[in-house]
């Protein structure tokens, strides 16, 4: 589709929940936003702002904390380092102030109300996810700008491609996996070795890897607090958190006091099938329920799905001897490129694509990772993550309440055993009879996603979102 040059970085970003889509890329949006503001020497003329949401981005916007991301990002504040503890009461001292510090410098009056418009019925062509933002000037004009956010956080200012990085010459240029697979074949390197030489291109190789390290430590604190929290989560659903529970009745009495000490306690309670498949869907759970409570999680590749790549990484650090800084730092890096040729192929975005474009993938990328760090061949590798998206074609986005919580926080735990699964079969089998390749389930996909109807991508019109009767609170 496009040639994009997309690093580890881009794939996995760090952020607050529910959504890539919806929370992740608006937020980006309203940073972009008052940084041109501030750009064009505009800021201190600005006297109010409206911001326009259409299609996705309006349907499921309150469920998906649309609207709670731009006013967070207008006001300055960034979703790497922003306290999730402070967002309730910041939203709330805005809505009843009614005053917006516009990029944390100028003061301006704000309503809630009146100047956050939700466009129910209009879309524009470009994506299903778009805002415009327009500043009324005390000169009497207005600036305007309109994004896109197309998946994962990614997001495209209309008028310019996208592109937000210095374009480099990278040594093993890939924009599908025939071509990835050319470049492992001719050179003998493992698919995250590929990744690493080019992530050089941008960076000292330290660099990238202290920089993995750190989406992994978030990975580490988001998976261990979800499993550790319980209650209900935000939004009207009074959906219960189970991660916790779970977690209190594998451990089955053994003490620990931190992560470290908890893996050991997880890897001294057994090896049986159940246990495992338990522990992996505890993983899943955790990170999906701290994203759906608005907590620091890491994209991977979007939030919705975010739950997927950690449980199966979790799963090889405590079942599979993975627990070393160079296997995680490899997990990670194969992970990205699979997910970085879905973005390029196809779409990552569900409003796009479906769920098969969120959990799809993540399982896919997860399959790879595992396989590769599992001591599987670059083809192994690669037929992992088609055997996983094969098996998640067609799934539909339908969120009960356009909340990332029914089916989507379940559709994880799902999608990490069908990793495994994916990844044990590409390891007990020849690549090379294979009938479907990696390039051709990306192909189908794409045409999948151009044929599934429109009420079927993250637009809460149709599937579960309106057989499930259910009364939520007016926001």
């Amino acid at each position: 589709m496009q040639n994009e040059q997309i690093s580890v970085f881009d794939i996995f970003k760090i952020g607050i929940g529910p959504s890539s889509s919806h929370t992740l890329g608006p937020w980006r949006a309203a940073q972009q936003f008052t940084a041109s503001l501030k750009k064009q020497g505009l800021l201190n003329e600005v006297e109010q702002v409206k911001i326009l949401l259409y299609g996705s981005l309006a349907k499921t916007g309150k469920g998906h904390g649309t609207d709670i991301a731009i006013l967070l990002g207008l006001a300055g504040g960034d979703p790497v380092t922003f306290d999730v503890n402070a967002i309730d009461s910041t939203v709330e001292e805005i809505k009843t102030s009614q005053k917006l510090l516009l990029g944390g410098e100028k003061k301006i009056d704000f309503s809630y109300i009146d100047d956050l418009i939700f466009l129910f019925t209009e879309s524009l062509p470009f994506h299903p996810n778009a805002v415009t933002f327009q500043a009324f000037l005390n000169t009497g004009k207005a600036f305007s700008e309109t994004y896109y956010s197309i998946g994962g956080g990614f997001v495209v200012k209309e008028g310019e491609n996208g592109s937000e990085k210095e374009q480099v010459d990278l040594p093993f240029p890939v924009q599908k996996a025939s071509e990835l697979l050319h470049w492992c074949l001719s050179t003998g390197l493992k698919v995250s070795e590929v990744v690493l030489e080019n992530e050089a291109a941008w960076r000292p190789e330290a660099e990238t890897k202290k920089g993995i390290l750190q989406h992994f430590q978030v990975i580490k604190e988001c998976i261990y607090r979800g499993c550790h929290t319980g209650g209900f989560l935000p939004g009207g659903l009074n959906v219960a958190r189970r991660a916790s529970a779970l977690n209190k009745r594998l451990i089955n009495g053994q003490t620990y006091t931190d992560y470290d000490s908890w893996v050991a306690a997880i890897r001294n309670g057994g090896n049986g099938f159940n246990y495992i498949l338990d522990w992996v869907s505890c993983f899943a759970l955790a990170v999906n329920e701290e994203n759906a409570a608005f907590g620091r999680v890491v994209t991977a590749p979007t939030n919705g799905a975010a739950g997927v790549i950690p449980a199966v990484l979790q799963y090889f650090i405590a079942f599979c001897d993975g627990y070393d800084e160079e296997k995680i730092i490899h997990f990670i890096a194969c992970a990205s490129e699979v997910g970085s040729i879905f973005k390029k192929g196809a779409t990552i975005s569900a409003a796009m694509g479906g769920c098969q474009a969120e959990i799809g993938v993540s399982s896919a990328m997860a399959a790879a990772a595992l396989t590769e760090c599992l001591g599987g061949s670059q083809r192994q590798v690669l037929m992992a993550a088609e055997i996983a998206m094969e098996h998640h074609l067609g799934l539909t986005c339908d969120p009960i309440g356009g909340l990332v919580q029914i089916p989507c926080i379940e559709r994880n735990t799902m999608g990490a055993i069908k990793a495994i699964t994916a990844s044990q079969l590409a390891l007990q089998s020849n690549p090379d009879k294979a009938k479907v390749s990696l390039d051709a389930v990306v192909n189908t996909m794409w045409e999948t996603a151009l044929d599934m109807n429109s009420k079927y991508k993250e637009t809460s019109d149709g599937g579960l979102a309106t057989n499930i009767p259910l009364s939520l609170p007016e926001c």
